[in-house]
């Protein structure tokens, strides 16, 4: 009965407006994103794109898209950088400050290469490293 009411097309048109509208939600913030993050632009000019955007929404979009459109992927890209080069950045920090089981298994075995330490005295120390882990 419902099959009836409402056509197959006017499903799709529905969905059609819906995906349309999730966009242009998602173009907005995209847009209010870079305004925000753009530090090649002063307060004064930033001010006046999110009032042309706020006031005339679908033309300041487009107008900002046409102006600035280059800019915004420099600085998509230029943060993604920044993120990964933090991420490195504290991954090396990690891993320069932790001793982990592997690399005290290493020292464990080059003390045993060098005759430090015997073999029986190599495989308690590595059970109770591998017992702590």
């Amino acid at each position: 009965m419902l099959g009836y009411d409402y056509p197959l097309l006017g499903v799709f048109w529905t969905m059609l407006w819906f995906f349309l509208f999730f966009v242009w939600i998602w173009l907005l913030i995209v847009v209010f994103a870079d305004i925000f993050r753009s530090h090649d632009m002063g307060g004064f000019a930033k001010a006046l794109w999110v009032i042309f955007v706020i006031i005339l929404p679908f033309l300041g979009v487009f107008v900002y898209l046409i102006a600035r459109g280059g800019k915004m992927s420099e600085h998509a890209s230029q943060d993604a950088k920044a993120r990964d080069e933090q991420m490195r950045a504290y991954i090396r920090d990690v891993n320069a400050s932790s001793d982990g089981p592997a690399d005290q298994l290493a020292k464990l075995n080059d003390l045993k290469s060098q005759g430090v330490i015997s073999d029986a005295e190599f495989e308690a120390a590595k059970a109770k490293l591998l017992a702590s882990s």
